[in-house]
């Protein structure tokens, strides 16, 4: 049975008046988790949408004016949606489900976002924007991947599940975790313990991910049989990269010369992904980045996709989109 179908069996819509729509949720499952704990879902809803929302059995009507009804009935119907497809629903999803209404000025296109969507033995993760739509179908399809937008717009924590995928349905032999090894002023030389234990710590938020994901036993035992690797970017250096997904992340604080050294490793079913903020350099020379530079000189080749994120499509809590914008605003009042 597909989505639309299941849908369609689980949720009726119906338009009252200019200013009322109601909604019934046939599934009881269904509907305590749309509703939320102490309906909190709702008041939270009515909050993000500026309407009246009134719930009594497996009703749900809004109230309000006419555009906002129906962005808050597409949200509902987003929500349903994404408790059939992942039978779940979090917190941000709520904000996703009304943020998100306008991809290409379709107002359908919050449901249809869930069409990218990673499933893991944990969690199912769906894109929640359209970048990251462009992000997760770039990540299926091509070989090279760089993506670039400040913390909290998933360049990670998307990558990761796909690689990982790719490695339990064997399509890769091997998943490598790279970044410079470089953080303000540190050097790994300077550091205590083994490599391993070195660049852990720099790598943190992709460990992150991976647990979230896939859980501490799977992957610690990925890690020990070397189907995961956790390697420094210099590590990279005279390697050919044959039958792995590898991603290099932090690329903002990697050279030109080290983006290209990492990016000419590929070998045959590969595929590279470089990440980076270029508002978050951490070398003592900030012109020494490389990210930009490199995104600059390869955007001219089709083979290589190039993701460009920014404050809009950041998906941690509504008020980190807020800081990124006032830190950038400054940034350009600075400069004039």
């Amino acid at each position: 049975m597909s989505e639309i179908s299941k849908l369609d069996q689980n949720l009726i819509i119906k338009k009252i008046d200019k200013e009322t729509i109601n909604l019934q949720i046939l599934n009881n499952k269904i509907l305590a988790a749309v509703v939320g704990e102490f309906n909190q879902n709702l008041i939270e809803l009515e909050k993000l949408t500026k309407t009246t929302i009134f719930f009594r059995g497996n009703s749900i009507t809004i109230k309000g004016k006419n555009e906002k009804i129906q962005q808050t009935s597409t949200a509902i119907k987003f929500l349903v949606n994404k408790f059939l497809l992942t039978n779940m629903i979090e917190k941000s999803d709520i904000v996703f489900s009304v943020k998100n209404m306008n991809f290409n000025e379709n107002k359908d296109s919050n449901v249809k976002s869930l069409g990218q969507l990673i499933k893991t033995p944990k969690k199912s993760v769906i894109a929640r924007s359209e970048k990251q739509s462009e992000y997760i179908k770039a990540l299926k399809e091509n070989e090279i991947i760089m993506s670039l937008g400040p913390a909290g717009t998933g360049k990670s924590f998307l990558a990761v599940p796909i690689a990982i995928t790719l490695l339990l349905e064997k399509k890769v032999e091997r998943v490598i975790l790279s970044r410079p090894a470089v953080e303000a002023g540190e050097k790994l030389g300077f550091l205590p313990g083994d490599m391993k234990e070195k660049v852990d710590p720099y790598l943190r938020p992709l460990y992150d991910a991976l647990y979230e994901l896939f859980g501490p036993d799977k992957i610690d035992k990925k890690i020990e049989t070397g189907e995961i690797e956790i390697a420094p970017l210099a590590f990279m250096r005279g390697r050919t990269l044959k039958n792995c997904f590898a991603i290099l992340d932090e690329a903002q604080n990697a050279t030109e010369t080290q983006i290209k050294m990492f990016l000419t490793r590929i070998g045959e079913n590969s595929k590279l992904v470089v990440n980076g903020d270029p508002s978050q350099i951490d070398l003592i020379n900030k012109s020494h980045s490389g990210l930009v530079k490199s995104k600059n000189i390869l955007r001219e080749l089709e083979e290589i996709k190039i993701i460009e994120f920014d404050h809009t499509d950041v998906v941690r809590h509504p008020l980190v989109s807020k800081i990124i914008r006032a830190y950038q605003k400054k940034s350009t009042d600075d400069k004039n």
